[in-house]
């Protein structure tokens, strides 16, 4: 993994593959009918109510100027401190300032100017449609790698999100670790990204506009699992996958047999250690999905039903947002009750992507990003 730095960390420098992308997305590309692939463009997917209601507030100027691949909207959001990274032209943080609420408060930041000035001349606009006497909302110029660098406080987030930004970046370790330095202890890092069927070649990493269209810096999905490992994460949780089109015969032959998959996953910053599998019961008091929370392709909960779960999720429910969500129990021994055997999780994107196709329209919510993945696991 030659993009990768040593564990020694040194003062960040601004570098070639930023400049191409600040001007990229600063000045080649005005609107989202500019791209030339799909890789950056929500697919036509239903959108919970909840959502679609918040997403109907935010200023059409913002929307037209976004360029994510779908939505990232994890649950559980009331009175948090969230961090986008790249957070673009602002369209989520201005969604995500209604759902934690204006006791909570979100921060975006990016290094491209002309995508934040959007993002900051419509501030004063949506603190007045969303009836907020103070901004809930705060936009940083600075580099997703060096966070600390850019002001932001180590263990000050309880939720940092992504949309299709983290393979922009040239140094993925980096931006792994320093988002592990500024979540609080059992904060989340929800994210949605792209990623390749495996290493990709030099000549592809080269390629500016294939970097910008954020598929040569795509990583091998089974480096993140790696890198997040090194950094601290806990395992990364897949939640939903998509598959990636190249409507461009040019792009499309350089690309050559390498497949692309928009994917998300969740991160958390857990304590170490084998808590050991137990049965959960979800209470139903996360706005949104009060009915079922879906909250990986493994694992849906349904409020008030005993569910078994494997000891990384049993770790993640205990030490984390979601604590006062759930009961824990031991888990059963030696035999299960019906229906609450821990089932065998899928960790391959292009797997999941695979299954949802067959499926078929429905199976998935939200785009390839979604907040709510299918269950996709049965």
């Amino acid at each position: 993994m030659a993009e990768e730095v040593s564990g020694c960390k040194k003062e960040f420098v601004d570098g070639n593959i930023h400049a191409d992308v600040k001007d990229y997305y600063g000045k080649r590309v005005t609107s989202t009918s500019d791209l030339k692939t799909n890789a950056c463009v929500a697919p036509a997917k239903p959108i919970p109510a909840y959502i679609s209601k918040v997403l109907k507030k935010v200023h059409p100027d913002v929307i037209i100027k976004y360029y994510g691949c779908g939505l990232v909207v994890p649950e559980s959001l009331e009175g948090c401190r969230i961090l986008d990274l790249g957070c673009g032209s602002g369209r989520d943080c201005y969604m995500l300032s209604q759902l934690v609420g204006e006791k909570g408060h979100v921060t975006g930041i990016d290094m491209t100017e002309e995508q934040l000035d959007v993002a900051q001349t419509h501030l004063d606009y949506h603190m007045k449609e969303f009836g907020y006497k103070s901004p809930n909302v705060t936009f940083v110029k600075g580099f997703i790698e060096a966070l600390t660098e850019a002001g932001l406080e180590k263990g000050s987030f309880d939720i940092i999100i992504s949309n299709c930004v983290v393979n922009l970046s040239p140094d993925k370790r980096r931006v792994l670790a320093e988002a592990y330095s500024v979540l609080k202890d059992g904060g989340e890092l929800y994210f949605s990204d792209v990623y390749s069927s495996s290493r990709l070649t030099e000549e592809m990493r080269n390629h500016k506009v294939l970097w910008g269209e954020c598929l040569s810096g795509a990583l091998w999905w089974k480096d993140l699992l790696l890198l997040a490992e090194e950094v601290g994460f806990s395992p990364p949780r897949l939640v939903t996958a998509s598959p990636i089109t190249v409507g461009n015969k040019e792009l499309q032959d350089v690309l050559g047999d390498f497949k692309f998959v928009s994917a998300t996953y969740r991160l958390f910053k857990v304590p170490k250690g084998d808590t050991g599998p137990c049965q959960v019961i979800y209470n139903g008091s996360i706005t949104g999905v009060e009915d079922s929370f879906e909250f990986d392709c493994q694992y849906t909960f349904k409020a008030n039903e005993a569910v078994a779960v494997d000891g990384e999720v049993a770790a993640i429910l205990k030490c984390s947002r979601f604590k006062e969500d759930f009961t824990c129990q031991p888990a059963k021994a030696p035999a299960q009750p019906c229906g609450v055997k821990p089932k065998e999780g899928i960790v391959d994107p292009f797997e999941l992507a695979l299954q949802l196709k067959k499926q078929g329209p429905g199976s998935a919510t939200g785009g390839c990003c979604s907040s709510q993945s299918a269950a996709c696991c049965k």
